[in-house]
């Protein structure tokens, strides 16, 4: 059996023709234009005929190369095809680029289950993990953003927003009237939030519930969730925060909702998943998907329990 030959050639060739320049061609095969060209003059050379011409709307094929053209542009999809089937058993691996605090809190502590149930898939998330890291778009990206309806965003959950303190600043404060609470505790300036139109900051929260508090806009500013609740859990102050994130840590107890659930509201953004489509073919990928959906279901389960049992 005779090998190919002249694969490099016929692949310069066919893309010349199909983006009509040989600088287009250059661009997907990350060589130059004069290193095409020579790829297609070899050809020529080898076969005695010529291939090119140049025509009004850019590059077209002569004669002789018309009647072969729609076999050579056949035959590399097929190639195309070929290498996107194998690409699908290529180390079973998932890319994702996720906002860091719901990849610290709530995605990184659950990816251990999929991974029991489906122990050959590796992950990259924001640029670590058991997966090599690589360039390019991820296969799924995680955000925290007005909806989008399009099939390939997941909405997951949205939040709760609340007052979140340490116990023992909570129980340092349960003596005095609820009123007067606040005045002179430090308030923790969370801006994870900022962009959501139902999110409120400390000056509204407090006219909202009646509170007082002297310059209620003062005070240290946070970006990350898990910083400012690292401030919080050092006793450093009272933080608004969302509460999707935290069940283990409302449930046993090491974060107090000083005002109790009637104090907090709902966000209008929402945490969502959003999947490159071309990635949705890879059989892993579609798993990763439902086991998301799943687990954002317990989510938003537990979540509206809590809201609706402690109003």
């Amino acid at each position: 059996m005779v090998a190919p030959s002249h694969l490099k050639s016929f692949q310069a060739l066919e893309l010349a023709v199909r983006l009509g320049s040989l600088r287009a061609a250059a661009d997907v095969l990350a060589i130059t234009p004069a290193a095409v060209g020579q790829r297609v003059k070899t050809l020529e050379d080898y076969l005695g005929v010529d291939l090119l011409m140049r025509g009004r709307s850019g590059l077209a094929p002569t004669p002789a190369l018309a009647a072969a053209l729609p076999a050579l542009t056949a035959a590399f999809r097929e190639l195309g095809a070929a290498a996107d089937t194998l690409d699908l058993n290529r180390g079973q691996e998932i890319h994702i680029a996720a906002n860091a605090d719901i990849e610290e809190l709530w995605l990184a502590p659950r990816l251990r289950t999929f991974k029991d149930i489906y122990p050959n898939v590796s992950f990259c998330v924001n640029g670590a993990g058991d997966a090599p890291f690589r360039l390019g778009p991820p296969d799924c990206e995680i955000v925290f953003a007005a909806p989008r309806e399009d099939a390939a965003s997941e909405v997951l959950f949205g939040d709760y927003l609340l007052p979140v303190c340490s116990p023992e600043n909570d129980a340092r404060t349960a003596v005095l009237p609820r009123r007067d609470r606040l005045e002179g505790f430090p308030l923790l300036h969370l801006d994870f939030y900022k962009d959501d139109p139902a999110a409120q900051n400390w000056p509204a929260w407090i006219a909202a519930n009646k509170m007082r508090r002297t310059a209620p806009e003062r005070g240290i500013r946070y970006q990350r969730i898990t910083r400012a609740l690292n401030a919080v859990r050092a006793d450093a102050g009272v933080t608004i925060c969302g509460i999707a994130l935290l069940r283990e840590a409302v449930e046993d107890g090491s974060l107090a909702l000083p005002f109790g659930m009637p104090s907090g509201v709902r966000t209008q953004h929402m945490f969502q998943a959003r999947f490159r489509q071309d990635a949705l073919i890879r059989p892993q990928v579609r798993r990763f998907r439902a086991w998301l959906r799943e687990e954002a279901e317990t989510t938003r389960t537990w979540l509206d329990r809590v809201t609706e049992r402690k109003r």
